[in-house]
């Protein structure tokens, strides 16, 4: 089966308000902030080269350009095929971490580009400069990937090879071009991206990847003598395991099988089981 769209992938369950019928969750408010500077971009034809990172233009004190650099993009169609792919893939992964993890996120994966073009270009003299949400989407998706490695795209192929192919063809063309500084960035992006994925609670199934939440582990006790246990606090542990077993296969079906794949009452079972385990 290929990649197919489904309208319920627009379905969040934590917009932060509402525009009419349309939910502004974390990644359709960066939707529509990319779409403004396009039409900032029709009123002013030179913002994207104000706009974009260059690292002698950030030496020279315009240090405006480190966090402004995503949005240095006139309107084409590439560029709106590119906004499109983030929203599906970004908002799957919101739906996974909630909308303020995935504030989190997007500000890791922009300080991780931004930083590993800086270094890359204070270590070699030079460096690519920065210009657009291409490569903040081309993040993204690698990191839908990740999380979802056997999901399939277009004849069925597993998501994981379609990873392989774009990262490889990237690698491929800078040292075909002998471009050793943007190959450089472009690893250490990734190696930074990775490391803010996983403490935003993505990637939980690498456990070579150091971060996040330990788990199977439990804590050491000092005393010999076990503290004393009430009732309640039993009844409330008994809950929260089954709670925890029951978010677990519902994140597996959507791991297997894609979120489409939930019905309307497991999705609000989902969000519900969310909430309740954040609280505990």
């Amino acid at each position: 089966m290929g990649f197919i769209w489904h309208p319920c992938v627009m379905n969040s369950g934590e917009p932060w308000f509402r525009l009419g019928r349309l939910d502004v969750t974390t990644v359709m408010s960066v939707v529509l902030g990319v779409a403004a500077s396009w039409l900032a971009w029709v009123v002013v034809p030179s913002l994207p080269a104000l706009l974009s990172f260059s690292p002698t233009a950030v030496a020279s004190g315009q240090l405006w350009r480190l966090v402004t650099w995503p949005f240095a993009e006139g309107l084409s169609l590439w560029s709106v095929l590119t906004l499109f792919f983030f929203w599906y893939f970004g908002t799957e992964l919101e739906n996974l971490i909630g909308r303020t993890r995935m504030i989190w996120l997007l500000v890791g994966v922009w300080a991780g580009l931004t930083v590993a073009a800086t270094l890359t270009a204070v270590l070699f003299g030079a460096g690519a400069g920065l210009a657009g949400f291409g490569l903040i989407e081309f993040v993204i998706l690698l990191l839908w990937i990740a999380e979802y490695p056997l999901r399939k795209f277009f004849f069925g192929i597993p998501a994981w090879v379609i990873g392989v192919v774009l990262v490889g063809v990237q690698a491929l063309g800078m040292l075909a071009s002998r471009a050793g500084s943007e190959l450089v960035s472009l690893l250490l992006s990734l190696v930074l991206v990775a490391l803010v994925a996983k403490q935003t609670g993505l990637l939980r199934e690498y456990a070579w990847i150091p971060g996040g939440r330990r788990s199977g582990r439990t804590p050491r006790v000092k005393s010999s003598r076990a503290p004393r246990v009430s009732r309640a606090q039993l009844r409330d542990e008994r809950r929260s395991r089954t709670d925890r077993e029951q978010l677990d296969a519902l994140l597996d079906q959507i791991n297997d099988k894609g979120i489409h794949s939930l019905s309307a009452a497991q999705r609000r079972e989902l969000l519900r089981l969310r909430e309740r385990l954040r609280k505990s």
